[in-house]
């Protein structure tokens, strides 16, 4: 008999190469699961892929025909995939599992124990990790400005999986288009019970996760969640200004004493290159922030379904 239900939502992308060995791995899982008296709702999400990764799910489910496999009609973003995927969920709890098993689905067990000793919000924390040397890098600069500019108590080494009570399951269903979904999920306040893990090397297929897709990520976090950049933006304006007086001042004095030289003007070509390219930027962030609005406001969907099995 169960009791419970924990639903894992999976997003795919030319995952074809993983797909057979993550099937094997949730095989494992329910049997584990159903020992101690939880069962398991598997939801796919084919975010458009172009190789036999919606074949395979479909074969998966010829064999398990409790799957469910909703194909979009073209490739939407990990992100708004996994916010689909939480429309179909039925479950007590629920998480995202990704399907390059580089986040081992061995960890759910334990994190399935701890939510059943009443934590509604569990995360698996990288402690360690063997990705590419640039990977890290970046990950270490954006979780350090995401821990200064966001959240204080973020993990440092970050998270993707994370088990969640259905308490969760509205705020994350019904959120922004542009939000990130981990920040989200410990934004809204529940004390998570914290699992530290080591990330393995991918071992199939290449990463769809891109520098494009990383910045777009970042400012998502930063302008999504944060005021930082406008107030930094006031700052830096309030200074420039202040600097500006000053020295306008120093132009006049000079001017009424008569001890302004012909020369200067390398100083008005950096003084104004300097200030143009500082309002650009200024606007260039701005313009991120009304993007956003536009973005909610439009009533643009943020997937479409093609069909569902």
């Amino acid at each position: 008999m169960t009791s419970k239900t924990l639903s894992v939502v999976t997003p795919v992308y030319f995952n074809a190469g993983s797909l057979p060995r993550l099937f094997e791995e949730f095989g494992k899982l329910e049997d584990q699961l159903a020992g101690r008296g939880v069962a398991l709702e598997l939801i796919f999400v084919d975010d458009g892929s172009k190789d036999r990764s919606l074949e395979l799910l479909l074969e998966f489910r010829q064999r398990r025909p409790a799957t469910k496999v909703v194909k979009l009609t073209r490739n939407f973003g990990a992100v708004h995939c996994s916010k689909t995927g939480f429309r179909f969920v039925t479950g007590d709890a629920f998480m995202i599992v990704a399907a390059d098993l580089q986040d081992p689905p061995s960890l759910i067990v334990d994190m399935v124990e701890r939510w059943e000793q009443g934590a509604k919000f569990v995360i698996c924390e990288r402690s360690t990790r063997e990705d590419p040397l640039v990977s890290r890098i970046y990950s270490r600069i954006y979780y350090k400005l995401l821990r200064a500019l966001v959240i204080r108590d973020y993990p440092q080494g970050g998270y993707d999986m994370a088990l969640m009570d259905r308490a969760l399951l509205e705020p994350m269903t019904h959120s922004a288009k542009s939000v990130f979904t981990p920040l989200l999920a410990y934004w809204l306040g529940y004390t998570p019970e914290v699992i530290k893990y080591h990330r393995p090397k991918r071992e199939h297929g290449k990463s769809g996760w891109t520098f494009r897709k990383k910045l777009t990520a970042f400012l998502d976090v930063m302008l999504g969640f944060s005021i930082t950049p406008i107030r930094l933006i006031s700052a830096v304006g309030a200074f420039t200004a202040l600097f500006s007086f000053l020295y306008g001042g120093a132009v006049v004095i000079n001017a009424l004493l008569n001890r302004i030289p012909v020369e200067g003007f390398a100083t008005v070509v950096a003084l104004i290159t300097f200030l143009l390219g500082l309002i650009i930027l200024m606007l260039g962030v701005i313009g991120e922030y009304l993007w956003r609005i536009f973005e909610e406001t439009n009533k643009r969907p943020e997937t479409v379904i093609e069909q569902v099995w």
